[in-house]
């Protein structure tokens, strides 16, 4: 056997080295095929079996591959670990290979590259998560982030500092970062959970952007979009380019880059935002998270756009005020929401349709979420008043005077189409005539031949006449010899046509018969190529109207999402906050969201509770004191969400709040390492400190949890009061500060706008309860030692540390001449006691053993007045 490559396998590995870093799939037929490392990585990473095609070099060569219609799977677990695939398609009918030769290969080319940041298929997508592509670039002393969902059309940049660069992959959380060749951001991608993709210079090139951006958008100059700086051109320019080398020139349907002003928004770092958990819970996916917890939307684009606000929350107050009047209208109707909710529920995702529609990878069902969209946000704006508000009133003029597209679709698609294109049957009777007669032909094919039959027998007045088929002559006429004189006979002779001649019959067929016979063997075919057509003028006339339908899609998500915060508010009895330009922070009867929805689960109350940081011009900070477990991680947690809901333009869970505009929200709570990057869990503390005291403004909102725990008591405790020391002095911002260190409550008297709080326990024999209530004032101890208990530690290791405990303070009372001498001069570390024996179980009583063999539930009530009667004498015996 020769070692020489096939053509096919030389057309392959062209392809392969054309697209590296790239799984290929290789179309052969109803397959995508994989060869050589490929095979061996997709076979592994999919669990599929492995086979051998040929020999290369003298070795098989490796194979697997996947089928065709079910490949959509297949792609989202090979995203999923990692991977990047190329799709390389068969370009011509493999007939077409067949005329030019033997040795000739069907022509195949890469259609699309398929990566995380570019995916638009529903199987590949989270319907409630946005799947962004973002895209840094710098230039010159400048830099800015750009991202694109291709599967809705949203494209948006920021000019963003390579300091803000982690916090804003928080917030955006992409799926794929387009950087620099050497960038070194490698440890941004990863810990935003990013794919990193690497691209040359020219990608970024500034005036190459202009051109890029111009040309697919269809303009002759970027100046109708606003005013771009070098670096956002760069930022954008390399998606345009990304999206032109992943989609082959088959570019989406983007709406104009919108450019977001730096602080526009609520700035939240990374930690902050896992700390919080506003979007993702500590242990990984939504349940558990904020929005988890407030998610009331009825459509997958209600979701996403709370996803936007709850992970931007507004710094403009005018947009913050009417969304919340929105919300405060649909409160005080209840009905109208209630209808509002069912119409929005029967409502599909048209954001994602149309976006499949442009890439040429949409199906009948994709026109019809178009129509189905259109259809009920005509319904919607019916049923708001005209005085529902500015947020209300402009969505529903959105959703009005698409009536002609409307009809034009409903006339033309079947009320539920298929999924494909190809399996046809999705255009509705009436709507073409050309297609009713070949559909007719398809499916009554013998009704219209039993028609031309009875014509022909009228006409000849042979009733003898059949019309016939076999898979020699096709269709024919037949009639017996003594009749077919009248047929080969002037004039019958012009019209019939002699075939054959058997035994006892005459075989003839007309013109009609024979193109009938083209048409009836033909029609699904041409069926299919009607419809084809159908749905390519249908695309053309959905793309021609793009962008009112995209303004029509944001719309039902904008009331979606504010009918969500009315249900919200109304189910949970939360109230519209104040929101000004002030520094105020005062919240009556606070609560946080998500720990009382898992309390409600339990059948358990959430006890509320005031914070109120309002200090003028003062800083305003408290200082929390109270023991572990009582709920200060909770209080301080609860406040923060409070802050983040009310600028998002919802409601908040508290019987009162005021709150001045929030600038920036930092968060240092819980612990945890970073041992990729070699931090131990006090580094990682200092570094997010250091965060915030060099970034915190007098308009921020701080919450800091045990500053100074991982390391030495004193040092510990040096840390947190410098850390006080600073808020208070330098940033002058809003403040909650819990902590351990008892000696820092001495501040509250030494610096103005400083005030201590407690959280409340109750002691009741040698039990410690926590009442969760925040109060003014100082704890008097930690009852860490009452916690430890609680937690299971053993007996004797609880009584050694009431001991220790005990003999420290004993020493700090009686003034050790330094904490240090404490060690040395007390006997702390001697052995400790071992435990004593447990002393036996005394014998049990006989009434006691008489009280266990009773079984209460099968005695009659003059049983149980005897057996008090025994237990009496028995307890009388012992």
């Amino acid at each position: 056997m020769s070692d020489q490559p096939t053509p096919m396998m030389v057309q392959y590995l062209a392809i392969r080295d054309a697209n590296p870093g790239a799984l290929l799939f290789y179309r052969m037929g109803d397959f995508y095929e994989m060869f050589f490392e490929d095979a061996l990585a997709a076979s592994a990473a999919l669990d599929i079996a492995l086979t051998k095609r040929g020999t290369h070099q003298g070795e098989p060569i490796p194979m697997c591959g996947v089928p065709v219609h079910a490949a959509e799977s297949y792609l989202l677990t090979l995203i999923r670990k990692g991977f990047r695939v190329a799709i390389a398609e068969q370009m011509e009918d493999p007939a077409e290979a067949k005329k030019r030769g033997s040795k000739s290969v069907v022509a195949r080319d890469v259609v699309r590259l398929v990566t995380p940041g570019t995916l638009t298929e529903d199987s590949l997508l989270e319907a409630r998560r946005h799947n962004f592509l973002a895209s840094f670039a710098t230039v010159r002393d400048e830099s800015a982030l750009a991202w694109v969902d291709i599967s809705t059309g949203a494209f948006r940049v920021s000019p963003c500092p390579l300091v803000r660069l982690g916090p804003e992959l928080a917030r955006h959380a992409p799926r794929e970062l387009l950087v620099l060749e050497g960038s070194g951001l490698d440890d941004l991608a990863q810990e935003a959970g990013a794919a990193l993709t690497e691209l040359a210079a020219g990608s970024f090139d500034s005036t190459a952007a202009v051109r890029r951006l111009s040309a697919m958008f269809g303009v002759e100059t970027l100046d109708g979009f606003g005013n771009f700086s070098r670096a956002e051109l760069a930022a954008m320019g390399a998606i345009a380019d990304y999206l032109e080398l992943t989609q082959r020139g088959n570019l989406p349907l983007l709406r104009p880059p919108v450019r977001e002003a730096a602080g526009g928004a609520m700035q939240i770092d990374a930690a902050t935002r896992r700390n919080l958990e506003l979007t993702q819970a500590l242990s990984g996916g939504r349940e558990g998270s904020l929005l988890a917890a407030i998610d009331r939307t009825v459509t997958a684009a209600g979701a996403r756009l709370l996803d936007r606000r709850i992970s931007a929350p507004s710094r403009d107050l005018g947009e913050i005020h009417a969304r919340q009047a929105a919300v405060s209208y649909l409160v005080e109707a209840p009905r109208l929401t209630a209808d509002l909710r069912e119409a929005l529920s029967r409502a599909p995702d048209m954001d994602r349709a149309i976006s499949r529609i442009a890439l040429d990878r949409a199906g009948p069902r994709d026109l019809a979420a178009i129509r189905a969209g259109l259809t009920q946000g005509a319904a919607i704006a019916a049923l708001l008043p005209e005085d529902a508000g500015a947020v209300l009133t402009e969505a529903a003029r959105d959703l009005v005077g698409h009536d002609e597209l409307i009809d034009l679709l409903d006339e033309a698609l079947v009320a539920e189409p298929p999924l494909l294109t190809r399996d046809g049957g999705f255009t509705a009777s009436g709507y073409d005539e050309d297609l009713d007669e070949t559909r007719r032909l398809r499916d009554e094919g013998r009704g219209v031949i039993a028609g031309m039959q009875a014509d022909y027998i009228r006409e000849t007045g042979v009733t003898s006449l059949k019309i016939k088929h076999n898979n020699v002559l096709g269709y024919f006429i037949e009639t017996t010899t003594t009749h077919a004189e009248r047929m080969l006979a002037a004039p019958l002779n012009e019209r019939f046509i002699h075939r054959q001649t058997t035994a006892n019959q005459i075989r003839f067929t007309t013109v009609e018969l024979s193109e009938l016979e083209t048409r009836i063997l033909n029609a699904r075919d041409r069926a299919l190529e009607i419809e084809r057509g159908v749905f390519a003028r249908l695309v053309a006339a959905v793309l021609a109207q793009a962008g009112p339908i995209g303004q029509a899609a944001r719309a039902l998500a904008e009331i979606d999402l504010q009918g969500a915060f009315a249900d919200l508010a109304t189910g949970e009895n939360w109230v519209r906050p104040t929101v000004d330009d002030s520094r105020a922070f005062e919240i009556t009867g606070g609560r946080h969201p998500v720990v009382e929805r898992a309390l409600k689960r339990k059948g358990e109350t959430f006890v509320a509770n005031d914070c109120a940081l309002t200090a003028g011009e003062t800083p305003a900070i408290w200082l929390l004191t109270g023991p572990n477990m009582a709920g200060k991680s909770t209080f301080l947690r609860q406040n923060a969400l409070i802050a983040v809901l009310a600028q998002a333009g919802a409601f908040v869970p508290a019987s009162a709040a005021h709150i001045g505009m929030v600038s920036q929200l930092f968060s240092r709570v819980g612990a945890a390492d970073d041992l990729a990057r070699g931090r131990s869990t006090f580094m990682v503390e200092m570094v997010e400190t250091a965060a915030i005291l060099n970034q915190a403004d007098d308009h921020a909102l701080v919450i800091l949890d045990e500053i100074g725990r991982g390391t030495a008591t004193w040092d510990g405790l040096s840390i947190a009061w410098a850390v006080m020391e600073h808020l208070h002095a330098t940033n002058r911002c809003r403040a909650l500060f819990a902590t351990h260190y008892h000696e820092m409550t001495a501040l509250s008297a030494r610096l103005d706008g400083v005030e201590n709080a407690t959280v409340t326990v109750r002691e009741w024999e040698g039990e410690v309860i926590f009442l969760h209530e925040v109060k003014k004032g100082a704890a008097d101890r930690s009852y860490g030692v009452q916690v430890a208990r609680l937690a299971g530690l053993p007996g004797s290791v609880v009584e050694r540390a009431k001991e220790i405990l005990h003999t420290l303070e004993s020493g700090e009372r009686e003034g050790a001449a330094r904490p240090q001498m404490l060690l040395d001069d007390l006997p702390l570390f001697r052995a400790a006691p071992p435990p004593a024996p447990k002393a036996a179980a005394p014998k049990a009583s006989p009434a006691e053993a008489r009280l266990r063999e009773i079984n209460p539930d099968t005695l009659t009530p003059r049983e149980a007045l005897d057996l008090l009667y025994q237990l009496k004498d028995l307890q009388a015996e012992g």
